[in-house]
């Protein structure tokens, strides 16, 4: 317990420290968000631990990974990375659409395997209300909608790269879920973990990917303006360094 204690803090110490040194107010409000609730959903409180709470823990998941860290990460680095003027496009507006669905899902299926456990201990999670092979269902369902938007997006695409990525990443990405579905074990946690475990890093990876996609598209078109942006960002990070240097 005090070596788990021990490394939160020290993690801590030095993420609100790189928030703080990069002088990005998105940056930092998004780790003290993101901080806050972490420990609101697992610090055992009579307020707190929200995780036993499926409302409460889907939504502490969605703000933090669908709103918190798309809005906050692309302030950051449009306006005090690029230094370019802060709007909001359609690659946002799809990355932050699909994850707040993606973190339904996650909320769902993270207490699949935890059934019996959440049983014990008095916690109403779906998957005991509803039994595991019905959240199971759903979570796939819902997965398998999520990419099939994906890919009418990229199918709307008016570039041709960005169309090939997004509606051939996300169809790899749905006929992999469906490929491993048969082959999960809903009575064993360890089958359902591994499932879990394995599908999670592609869908976090899926809106990055479109998003950088449609990016992409945007940089191709005029090229020289945005190298011309980022060589004068990076310049006048270069002046901030020697200025705090000297001054030093």
């Amino acid at each position: 317990m005090a070596t788990g204690i021990n490394i939160i803090f020290v993690a801590s110490l030095v993420s609100m420290a790189m928030g703080i040194l990069f002088e990005s107010p998105p940056l930092f409000f998004a780790l003290t968000i993101s901080m806050f609730l972490g420990t609101a959903y697992s610090v055992e409180h009579p307020l707190l631990r929200w995780k036993r709470h499926p409302v409460l823990a889907a939504s502490a998941i969605m703000i933090v990974r669908a709103l918190v860290v798309q809005l906050a990460f692309f302030i950051h680095m449009q306006k005090y990375v690029l230094g370019r003027p802060i709007a909001v496009k359609k690659p946002l507006v799809f990355a932050t659409a699909f994850m707040c669905f993606f973190s339904v899902v996650i909320a769902l299926f993270k207490d699949i395997p935890d059934v019996d456990g959440d049983k014990d201990f008095g916690i109403q999670s779906l998957s005991v209300k509803l039994g595991r092979e019905n959240v199971f269902w759903l979570c796939v369902k819902m997965l398998l909608m999520a990419y099939t938007s994906a890919v009418l997006v990229g199918a709307l695409s008016s570039s041709l790269p960005s169309r090939f990525i997004t509606i051939f990443g996300h169809a790899m990405l749905a006929w992999s879920l469906m490929y491993r579905v048969p082959s999960v074990d809903l009575t064993s946690k360890a089958s359902i973990t591994s499932f879990y475990m394995v599908s999670s890093p592609p869908n976090n990876l899926a809106a990055a990917a479109a998003a950088a996609a449609a990016e992409t598209r945007r940089w191709v078109s005029s090229p020289p303006n945005n190298l011309a942006a980022a060589a004068a960002a990076a310049a006048a990070e270069t002046r901030r360094c020697r200025r705090t240097r000297h001054s030093g």
